[in-house]
């Protein structure tokens, strides 16, 4: 979320704050996820802008808030990706996402049993939202994953 807002001239800090937490009920509430999420970002005084950007990757899902800041629809595409492309990368030789590009994560796109509970008609939707192409989207996604390849474990052995 950082390299995406970073690209848009956007607020790093904000996208990369949204980032971190816009899961944070789903352990707990797989259920009611991104309804809690709301509850608790609110209850802990959490400016409403956020609370909003949080609710809405779910959209269609298990929200009904549509993405419509930048924000909002940068997360919404990638949310999804990220599980995709991260899958991707572990099932490489190097098991590293710095080695890897788009048509990597393109072929494996393809093949429906792979990554299977990705829903790849969100990523389709989430890019279609920001006026990308699904190549452009995946490229910068792994751009953005690549800057943290460590923290997320996919330095991998390349």
């Amino acid at each position: 979320m950082r390299h995406m807002a970073r690209k848009r001239g956007e607020n790093e800090e904000m996208w990369g704050v949204i980032g971190l937490v816009h899961d944070l009920d789903y352990e707990r509430y797989p259920e009611e996820h991104c309804r809690r999420s709301a509850e608790i970002l609110r209850e802990a005084g959490w400016p409403e802008e956020y609370v909003r950007a949080v609710v809405s990757h779910g959209w269609g899902i298990c929200s009904e808030v549509e993405p419509l800041s930048p924000l909002e629809r940068t997360l919404f595409a990638v949310d999804e990706l990220t599980g995709l492309v991260a899958t991707s990368a572990l099932v490489r030789p190097s098991r590293s996402i710095l080695d890897m590009e788009a048509s990597s994560v393109k072929k494996k796109w393809k093949d429906k049993r792979f990554a299977a509970g990705v829903n790849r008609g969100v990523i389709e939707k989430g890019a279609e939202l920001l006026g990308t192409d699904l190549t452009a989207l995946i490229s910068d996604t792994i751009l953005g994953m690549r800057l943290v390849a460590r923290e997320i474990g996919l330095e991998g052995n390349a």
